[in-house]
């Protein structure tokens, strides 16, 4: 399985919303006024296989602005642990680290850290967004990859990046059946990922009861997810758009990741009910 499912994690928290937003200046690059998110937020989840605790996750923005190419950038960091009771199924300890644009909301730099069982892979992309370019250095299992250069689109977005920048839309006045595509950039490729709206509910996790606007990214089958209608992500019904619950059926077993904290919040979360 290597790191897949964990893949499948982050796009699930990455497509939560929306198409790309419009340019706000005529030369340079755009401005998005944004308060969904800030310095010092930090998300934690607990990732459970049925009805084994699997494994934690922690999203977390730096507490300062780190300096890349002239911009302040916010520090993004997404950790995956697994659960010590369930190390002896496999081990994780993956890290996911982005340099966000904190005026624009693109990313500069993407780094992953995969360590899954005796599997390691250590990946950096670097976004040229002035020439619409990403160059890529790959090593797996300590054999250096060949270096990749790959034509991308006008603010392409990683994994990472993409969750953050999805937050600032308003999902809230959509309605059931609308989709929506995105455009992010991972690996070797872009991908059009399609998302589309399914209904509004409350969900209860240990983090308190939300009310949520229940999204579904449009996943082709494959080896490892049974059918694209078996997914779906519960985000807060708020100014926040934080994910409160992921739900995924996948051929080995049932997946869910539930919001168990939060904290250094941007603003009120008014959709949590108790």
């Amino acid at each position: 399985m290597k790191n897949r499912l964990i893949l499948v994690l982050v796009l699930l928290f990455a497509l939560t919303c929306s198409s790309f937003a419009q340019d706000t200046t005529k030369n340079g690059f755009r401005k998005i006024s944004q308060s969904a998110f800030g310095l010092g937020e930090r998300l934690e989840f607990e990732i459970s296989y049925g009805f084994l605790t699997a494994g934690y996750v922690v999203m977390e923005i730096a507490p300062n602005y780190s300096l890349i190419n002239g911009r302040n950038c916010y520090d993004i960091s997404l950790k995956i642990n697994s659960a010590s009771s369930f190390e002896w199924v496999y081990k994780i300890a993956d890290v996911y680290r982005c340099y966000l644009d904190a005026e624009g909301l693109f990313p500069w730099k993407f780094e992953q850290v995969i360590r899954e069982g005796d599997y390691t892979q250590d990946f950096t992309a670097i976004f040229d967004h002035e020439n619409l370019k990403v160059n890529t250095t790959k090593i797996v299992k300590g054999e250096k990859k060949p270096d990749g250069e790959y034509v991308i689109q006008k603010y392409a977005l990683d994994v990472i990046s993409a969750f953050y920048f999805a937050r600032t839309q308003n999902i809230s006045v959509m309605n059931k059946n609308d989709e929506f595509t995105m455009n992010s950039f991972y690996g070797d490729a872009s991908y059009d990922l399609t998302v589309k709206i399914l209904d509004k509910d409350k969900a209860d996790v240990s983090a308190g009861e939300f009310r949520s606007v229940i999204v579904q990214p449009l996943v082709r089958e494959g080896a490892l997810i049974k059918k694209a209608e078996n997914i779906a992500v519960w985000i807060s019904d708020d100014d926040r758009k934080i994910p409160i619950k992921v739900q995924l059926d996948v051929i080995i077993g049932s997946v869910k990741a539930e919001l168990t904290s939060y904290k250094n919040l941007a603003g009120p979360l008014n959709s949590k009910i108790k």
